[in-house]
């Protein structure tokens, strides 16, 4: 079943969501504001968001950019304002699609119908029984789940993104962090390290190798192949 997650302060709009969404085989969570939104966006790694902009304790754009900043779910804004600029600012801040109050319910479907295909459709990477799902930002070795921190999935999706490429410290750095961090620091390995441990616990033994003093690489391995 997917999850749909619902950010909207009016019990009235929110019933009647849903409604809709529960009758079309959906299950809903529903946060009456913004910071227990994004609680439960956290805790629940919903599959879709509505999100309410008019919130009583966070806007809603701050929502939106905030989920935007580590997570690719896709998110359909319901608004009261139908300006242009509006329109334009809200897909800024991260907002995939936007419906306009007063709504129907059947748009609203439709609307959430489209953004779950196209979910669907996004790109996974694959290396051995290592897959990635870019826009839900999650990782699965043989079928298990493998939960990584912000930074560790950037690292494994830079170096899934070009099998058995060895890519040198500097670059890593310079897409991870924007500069590269000098030969002083040590923040790199750490994030190797954990990110290797991860790996390991799931039974992803031998993937990520380090090819001393180049850099790193990530390919099929076994246990006991770990450079």
């Amino acid at each position: 079943m997917k999850r749909i997650l619902l950010i909207e302060d009016d019990p009235e709009v929110a019933r009647l969501v849903e409604l809709e969404l529960s009758e079309a085989g959906f299950g809903v969570l529903w946060a009456k504001g913004g910071m227990e939104g994004l609680t439960l966006f956290r805790q629940n790694r919903p599959d879709l968001v509505i999100l309410d902009l008019g919130l009583p304790d966070l806007d809603g754009a701050e929502v939106a950019r905030r989920i935007r900043a580590t997570d690719e779910t896709p998110i359909l804004v319901l608004t009261a304002q139908d300006g242009v600029e509006r329109k334009v600012g809200l897909l800024s801040d991260g907002a995939d699609d936007y419906l306009v109050k007063p709504f129907h319910p059947a748009e609203l479907l439709a609307r959430v119908q489209v953004q779950l295909r196209h979910r669907e459709g996004s790109e996974v990477l694959s290396v051995g029984q290592l897959e990635l799902y870019p826009r839900r930002r999650q990782v699965f070795f043989a079928g298990r789940e493998v939960r990584l921190s912000p930074k560790e999935f950037d690292l494994l999706h830079l170096l899934m993104s070009r099998p058995g490429r060895v890519f040198p410290r500097e670059e890593i750095e310079e897409k991870l962090w924007g500069k590269p961090l000098g030969r002083e620091s040590n923040v790199l390995d750490v994030h190797v390290a954990n990110l290797r441990a991860k790996l390991r616990e799931a039974g992803a033994y031998g993937y990520l190798r380090t090819v001393r003093g180049l850099g790193y690489a990530l390919r099929p391995g076994r246990e006991g192949d770990e450079a």
